[in-house]
């Protein structure tokens, strides 16, 4: 399904080289005052332009279609669309009969029969992380005070950000990236015991966006290698700050009111411009290709708002869901 969300329920809509891609809000709480300004900070954010980040730009305005009325939201389904105005679908011609290594291409064409739109990676382009930003945008609204941070600490394996692009630009091949993110001022009280633990709702809205490949809180994996009393946060205050926060902020699935830390794993993108082999399906043998088009080198650049948006995204449902204590 492409619905995420009980209360705070967004649903995703178009394809990479369709009209338009969008997000509907259902539940989203009446009076939140919304401007097309207010999403020009992430939409930048999100945008292609550095090195090592595709040539294709969109505008990306936001277009309230419905639930905006007087600069507030109404309480109606609000329904955000952005315009494709920047495609150049010839690209994508052979990749009908050439999958690209890595990709949803061989995937959707066998779930959907060829009826899927390839272009692009039709709906499972990153292209539709636009709308996430969109809703994460409202999600910060209702979240308040809360501060979400994310940024990138790690391209091609190392800390080096810049270094690690120049390289993957000289050698025109896509490298991976590591996103750290921090969630700041939540009340003691958000989430519930098993399968709507902070860490599950967050770690379902992450895995949504294209290319993540792990996620880990706090401590993550060096947990295993820890003794328990190593791992262990010691209580010292009675608001419940701990000396270390190896537990990432959640205790139980619940928070615990120390700020949430996670980080994310981003695979190289696919469409690497490095000559590959994949199998024709029209010839009914193994070819070697290359990926044509307009793609980013380190889609691991433009993932932190995306990050950012989908853990408000679920958190602010959590909050509707459960009317944490203040």
């Amino acid at each position: 399904m492409n619905t995420f969300g009980r209360v705070f329920r967004i649903s995703l809509f178009g394809e990479s080289h369709g009209k338009w891609v969008g997000v509907t809000i259902d539940g989203c709480p009446a009076g939140i005052p919304i401007t097309e300004a207010d999403f020009t900070i992430d939409i930048e954010r999100r945008k292609a332009g550095a090195t090592g980040t595709t040539p294709r730009k969109e505008d990306d305005i936001p277009v309230f279609a419905t639930g905006v009325f007087n600069n507030s939201t109404t309480g109606a389904p609000l329904t955000i669309i952005f315009e494709n105005n920047n495609t150049r679908s010839a690209d994508y011609e052979a990749l009908r009969n050439t999958p690209r290594p890595g990709h949803a291409d061989f995937v959707l064409d066998k779930k959907f029969s060829g009826y899927n739109d390839y272009r692009g990676g039709g709906h499972s382009s990153g292209r539709l992380t636009v709308a996430l930003v969109a809703a994460g945008v409202v999600a910060k609204k209702i979240l308040g005070d809360t501060s979400i941070t994310a940024k990138l600490v790690e391209a091609g394996g190392s800390p080096d950000i810049e270094a690690a692009i120049n390289k993957a630009v000289a050698e025109q091949d896509s490298i991976g990236g590591i996103v750290a993110c921090t969630v700041s001022n939540l009340p003691i009280g958000i989430g519930e015991p098993f399968f709507d633990s902070v860490e599950s709702c967050i770690s379902h809205a992450v895995f949504a966006v294209p290319a993540i490949k792990g996620i880990e809180f706090g401590s993550g994996f060096a947990a295993a290698q820890m003794t328990g009393s190593q791992h262990n946060d010691a209580i010292i205050d009675a608001q419940g700050s701990t000396q270390t926060n190896n537990a990432g902020g959640i205790n139980g699935g619940i928070t615990n009111g120390n700020d949430i830390h996670f980080r994310v794993a981003v695979k190289p993108t696919s469409s690497t411009p490095r000559e590959q082999h994949t199998w024709n399906t029209a010839t009914g043998s193994i070819e070697s290709f290359e990926v044509k088009g307009r793609h980013d080198l380190c889609i691991a650049l433009r993932v932190p708002v995306v990050i950012e948006a989908v853990t408000a995204i679920a958190l602010a449902d959590l909050k509707l869901l459960f009317k944490s204590p203040a």
